[in-house]
């Protein structure tokens, strides 16, 4: 039984030590850690936040560039018929789309869906009012029926997307 005491004398301490020992290192090893995630963002951090306020920019001048009166005062001319001027509008929203599609890495899953959707309203539109006038008509036509058509409506897609976009920069820069 003495032996058996001897021992307990011995392991006791030594396991009040270990326990002591391991919470200590585990609490400065859970410190160390936190101190290293908080310099990795502040270094990305750094890189990452003006990567992201371009994106946003570059998407807000999407968003204007693709906008339907926008679109009117760059690629309508006096010669074109309403085929044309639908078709040359389809394309350049095509373009600016793929000009763009990569800013999608910068921003938030949300705000790429919204930008989808808006770019597709506005394709939408254009095929719609196209569908009510002769491709033949004169681009001129096509593009009264599209602007009166964008003046009754109080709110679209785009105006949507570009209040996204600025939400979502919003929160970025705090």
């Amino acid at each position: 039984m003495t032996v058996f005491l001897e021992i307990l004398k011995m392991t006791i301490p030594a396991l009040v030590v270990f326990a002591t020992v391991y919470f200590l290192m585990k609490q400065y090893l859970n410190k160390e850690y936190q101190i290293k995630v908080l310099e990795y963002r502040q270094k990305h951090g750094s890189t990452t936040t003006p990567l992201k306020l371009q994106a946003y920019e570059r998407l807000s001048l999407f968003c204007e560039r693709i906008s339907i009166p926008n679109l009117l005062l760059r690629l309508k001319s006096k010669d074109q018929n309403a085929g044309l001027l639908r078709l040359s509008m389809l394309i350049s929203i095509q373009q600016e789309f793929e000009h763009n599609i990569t800013q999608q890495v910068y921003v938030s899953d949300n705000l790429w869906q919204i930008i989808k959707i808006a770019r597709d309203d506005t394709v939408n539109i254009i095929n719609g009012v196209a569908e009510k006038i002769e491709p033949k008509a004169p681009g001129d036509e096509y593009a009264n029926f599209l602007l009166n058509y964008m003046n009754s409506q109080d709110y679209t897609a785009l105006d949507k997307a570009l209040q996204a976009i600025k939400k979502e920069a919003g929160v970025l820069l705090g």
